[in-house]
C-alpha cells in the first residue's frame, strides 16, 4: 500500500507519487523530486493553484517549521502545471 500525504494547498489527501516533495533552501521552497534532499519536507500537488494557495496561507513556512516567511522558487512555479 503506498503512503498518502496531505496537499499543503488544498488540503486534500493524496497518494505520495502524486504530490510533489518541498523542502526550505536559503529562505527559498524547492522542489525535491526524488524526495532525498535532508531536512524537513512538505507536499503539494504540482498545479499552480496549490501552490499559489500555499504561499497566500504561509503555509510553507509552518509546515517546513522556517521561522519566518518562505517564497517558492522560480524553479518550484515554474515547474507547476498551469490548470
Amino acid at each position: 500500500m503506498e503512503p498518502v500525504r496531505t496537499c499543503l494547498g488544498c488540503r486534500q489527501r493524496a497518494p505520495r507519487s502524486s504530490l510533489l516533495r518541498v523542502v526550505a533552501r536559503d529562505g527559498e521552497v524547492v522542489a525535491d523530486a526524488a524526495a532525498v534532499l535532508p531536512g524537513r519536507g512538505a507536499w503539494v500537488h504540482p498545479t499552480r493553484a496549490c501552490i499559489d494557495t500555499a504561499v497566500k496561507r504561509n503555509a510553507f513556512g509552518r509546515a517546513l517549521r522556517a521561522g519566518r516567511a518562505v517564497q517558492p522558487s522560480e524553479a518550484l512555479i515554474n515547474l507547476s502545471i498551469n490548470e
